[in-house]
């Protein structure tokens, strides 16, 4: 008997569980730099797997003795280039052949019709680190050419190096960045040196966890990682790690004054959070695992790399977080320590006084609201998310981006990336004149043949990924397939763009609807009432639309952006679904707690009143780390973190504060519907 009583202590299994991730979680922070070894940051990371251009990409491989990466150098000189300088350049192609990761000679050096410019091609292995083949291929160019010669390393190898180096401030300064700013909110919110730490710690574990996973996904060839999906991860488990804690903290809080012993406390509040816990990441985690459906190789990747760590947030918020509170008691919270017996913090405070608002003028409150909503989403069609081009993929000057104006500037429009086509070699012919007479097409040069296979460069008369290129290349298709037994392919630069397009828009076709029915599942499970799950889905895609609507005007008229990757409506959508729902479920989930002995009405004031403060919290928070991935200079990430903020901020304050609660408190009753919860009980006067 006193054996069985001792494996039962609460105090020894707090004590192991901290050990064990101590032990355990800790050395696993490691992999959180490992990461990067494992990255793929070129086209193929991004490219839709199925699509046309891949199989061009692919085939390509086989004129050039295996896969390659070529740089594009380019040359300029104010006033035209002289012939020693000409004879510079030719010295400087033969010195690139000795660089690591070059795999072949480069190309002759070409000249541009007005003569102050010349570029060539060096082709890379396709499987190395561009970042330092680049950086020595940029230092021997400008160490070998004249001090008034300007030089540039672009194409897609410079593309790729310039975007390893922005993907390389994830290590660094975004976990410093995020990391603060989620202290410095946890040090408001708490007013407590103890709890902010604790935490951090747990979210710090809950990386490394995650990080250690997807490392051995990518090992195993199970997934693609880029440093897009890398930074994501890192922001959602802050973000989702820190809210699971404040609202298990919380509970916490409210149980130290209803119970004397700390490890009864903490029981009660573990077992009171894990639903809308576990709902929550369910929700987040089934929701991310959608995109596995997407076309972009991208996509396809962010879903289980996320998904790992909102996971791994969850595990630690329910295992580590609870022992370190038991462990720790009231002393976690000094110097404000919840006294057994003591007052609620929220009597009397903001947040009961909103909550007597929306029970007062319910119907008015939820129209309003309903009605500003939408006159944000009534601006959605100004959001221009039909691509960019790859020129604007970056928010600062980068070499890739300068040396590629240079390239427009001196060269015909298209010759700076030709479109490829891939045929049966023996109908040549009749494909390059096919080809020849599509508007919107410069010029067209095969370019030599390899097991029966002809490769034909298509010049255009725009730039490579601008709209008039990118809307030429269906046409280009339909001419090469009007030749008999050519089997033609067309791929390229303006290719991909344009399968990229269409991957992007049918994945929010199908990823949309299905995210959408996964979310309604998850919830009406959790809440067992049809009506208010289908509430609250409406007011969250009320409020994506919204979002949408605001970004518009943002990005247009203030950001001055170009426009938007077609992937941004879609991301944005799958993670403020996802996280936007977690407010309302949060608050709902203690909605229904106090109905069973308040009332409906009642219950939706005690619900608000209670949550306001912990589930505002949170939703800074979240705000917060997400606003933290502007500091990577890139156009994507930065409409990424401002959609998603803004969008968990309108969630927060308005849907959940307002919108929702408003809409429960003027239905009653009904809300739980087939269920009959809140019936038995009389309603309040």
């Amino acid at each position: 008997m006193e054996r069985r009583r001792w494996w039962r202590s609460p105090l020894l299994w707090a004590i192991v569980l901290v050990v064990l991730w101590l032990t355990v979680g800790g050395p696993l922070g490691s992999y959180q730099g490992r990461l990067a070894e494992v990255q793929e940051n070129d086209n193929s990371a991004f490219l839709p797997a199925t699509a046309e251009a891949t199989r061009v990409a692919e085939l390509e491989a086989r004129f050039t003795d295996g896969e390659t990466l070529p740089a594009v150098v380019v040359f300029t000189r104010d006033g035209g280039l002289s012939e020693a300088d000409l004879a510079a350049v030719a010295q400087v192609a033969e010195e690139f052949a000795g660089v690591a990761g070059v795999t072949g000679e480069s190309s002759p050096p070409v000249v541009s019709p007005d003569g102050a410019a010349a570029q060539l091609v060096v082709p890379l292995a396709s499987d190395i680190e561009a970042g330092e083949t680049v950086a020595e291929l940029r230092e021997l160019a400008a160490a070998g050419t004249p001090d008034q010669v300007d030089t540039y390393v672009t194409g897609p190898a410079g593309f790729a190096a310039d975007l390893g180096e922005a993907f390389g401030n994830i290590d660094g300064l975004l976990l410093v960045v995020t990391a603060s700013v989620v202290a410095l909110i946890l040090l408001v919110v708490y007013r407590s040196p103890l709890l902010p730490l604790v935490v951090l710690f747990g979210a710090g574990l809950a990386l490394g966890t995650a990080s250690a996973v997807v490392y051995a996904l990518v090992e195993a060839d199970l997934v693609v990682l880029n440093g897009q999906s890398q930074g994501i991860m890192l922001i959602l488990v802050f973000g989702a790690a820190t809210d699971y804690a404040l609202l298990l903290v919380a509970r916490y809080r409210e149980e130290l004054r209803r119970y004397r012993d700390r490890f009864t406390a903490v029981r009660v509040a573990w077992r009171r959070s894990l639903g809308p816990i576990v709902a929550s990441g369910s929700t987040v985690i089934l929701a991310l695992l959608c995109l596995l459906l997407s076309d972009l190789n991208s996509n396809k990747g962010l879903g289980p790399v996320a998904a790992v760590g909102v996971a791994s947030a969850m595990l630690v918020m329910l295992t580590f977080l609870p022992a370190a509170l038991a462990l720790l008691g009231r002393v976690g919270f000094w110097p404000f320590r919840p006294a057994y017996g003591s007052e609620a913090d929220h009597q009397g405070g903001l947040w009961e006084r909103v909550a007597g608002l929306v029970s007062r003028r319910a119907r008015l409150v939820w129209l309003v609201t309903a009605l500003a909503l939408a006159g944000l989403a009534a601006l959605v069609p100004q959001l221009r998310a039909d691509g960019t081009a790859e020129s604007d993929l970056f928010l600062g000057e980068v070499e890739a981006v300068t040396g590629q104006d240079e390239l427009s500037e001196h060269f015909p429009a298209g010759s700076t990336a030709p479109t490829v086509v891939v045929a049966n070699a023996a109908q040549t012919e009749p494909v390059v004149a096919a080809l020849s007479e599509v508007d919107g097409v410069a010029e067209v040069r095969p370019e030599g043949e390899r097991d029966g296979l002809a490769r034909i460069a298509v010049v255009l008369a725009n730039e490579p990924d601008s709209d008039e290129a990118i809307a030429t290349i269906p046409r280009l298709r339909a001419a090469a397939r009007s030749v008999p037994e050519a089997d033609a392919l067309v791929g390229g630069t303006s290719a991909i763009a344009y399968d990229t397009r269409q991957a992007a828009s049918r994945d929010q076709r199908v990823i949309i609807p299905l995210a959408l029915l996964v979310v309604f599942v998850v919830i009406a499970l959790l809440l067992r009432a049809i009506l208010v799950t289908v509430l609250l889905l409406a007011s969250v895609v009320l409020s994506f639309a919204a979002t949408l609507g605001l970004a518009a005007v943002v990005f247009n008229n203030i950001f001055h952006f170009p426009g938007a990757d077609r992937s941004i409506p879609l991301f944005a959508f799958v993670f403020l679904v996802a996280l936007g729902v977690d407010y309302s479920i949060f608050l709902l989930t203690r909605v229904r707690e106090e109905t069973r002995t308040r009332g409906t009405r009642e219950g939706v004031r005690v619900g608000l009143a209670v949550t306001g403060a912990v589930i505002t919290s949170a939703g800074i928070v979240l705000a917060a780390t997400f606003s933290a991935l502007a500091v990577i200079p890139l156009l994507f990430l930065a409409q990424i973190a401002f959609l998603v903020a803004v969008g968990v901020l309108i969630d927060t304050l308005i849907v959940r504060s307002l919108l929702v609660p408003g809409l429960c408190h003027d239905i009653g009753d009904r809300i739980w519907w087939p269920s009959r919860l809140g019936r038995a009980q009389p309603e309040p006067h």
